[in-house]
């Protein structure tokens, strides 16, 4: 009987982790929970990245050349996600540039984007377009492996910086956390890329690859936390859109796609 109420509990919390971090619908009547989705983001980054993929796919197939076909794929990116993760981009953008720290999580609350947000979208979409633009090689791995550590990275974040606001649309992600078992999930799908990255590629790159993105998305959390001694709900999305934007210009090395496989 527990069984089955934990199950039941995995099944809604993973619809409502789809639906907080996606815009793409579910059934209307179908039963959700948000306490612990954090847990399943990385799944999500996961889904997220294979839809990519397949877009990506379907567009290569008519021919279309990397560079629009790249852009593309970042616009449908940002659209499958509602633009939430860049929205909390820009605002920590804003936030960080004010000089009086005791007033940066005002201004990042500030439903208006700044010049600073504006500049840091730009950025952070400009660096998506180019460098999946200069990767012809794995693109749906690559895709699935940005998104998935994008999260994952999220995830390290919400287990081990301070929540700095009382509440917020990030403060029940770190209240309902359950450690270590929440970790679970996520290194499941992290462990299971890397080792399909192993078979299609060379055990090498898959290493390379694996560090990579590890200290990407752990160090990116981490700078976060250093310039704002804790995190909200707008960091965490800018760690998830930098950690992205950062994984993919790694993968333009060309030490990491030596082969020919597409």
């Amino acid at each position: 009987m527990e069984l089955r109420a934990s199950l039941t509990a995995a099944f809604q919390q993973v619809g409502g982790a789809w639906v907080f971090y996606t815009c793409l619908p579910l059934p209307a009547k179908l039963p959700l929970q948000f306490t612990r989705i954090a847990r399943w983001a990385t799944g999500i980054g996961l889904v997220l990245g294979a839809l990519l993929g397949l877009a990506d796919f379907g567009l290569g197939l008519l021919q279309m050349p990397l560079l629009p076909r790249s852009a593309l794929i970042v616009a449908l990116w940002v659209g499958l996600t509602g633009g939430l993760h860049l929205d909390g981009a820009m605002d920590t953008a804003d936030g960080l540039a004010v000089m009086q720290p005791d007033r940066r999580l005002e201004v990042m609350a500030d439903s208006r984007s700044g010049a600073f947000g504006v500049m840091v979208a730009v950025i952070i979409l400009s660096l998506k377009v180019c460098a999946l633009s200069a990767v012809p090689v794995y693109r749906p791995l690559v895709l699935m492996l940005a998104a998935a550590w994008g999260r994952w990275g999220q995830m390290v974040a919400i287990a081990t910086y301070p929540y700095l606001k009382p509440e917020g649309k990030g403060a029940f992600h770190r209240q309902h956390l359950q450690l270590p078992w929440d970790f679970i999930p996520g290194l499941m799908i992290l462990t299971g890329l890397a080792s399909f990255h192993a078979l299609i590629d060379t055990p090498l790159e898959a290493g390379l690859t694996l560090i990579a993105a590890a200290l990407i998305s752990a160090g990116t959390g981490l700078w976060f936390n250093q310039q704002l001694s804790g995190m909200t709900g707008d960091v965490y999305g800018a760690i998830v859109e930098w950690t992205e934007a950062l994984l993919l210009c790694v993968f333009t090395l060309p030490i990491l796609h030596s082969t020919n496989f597409i």
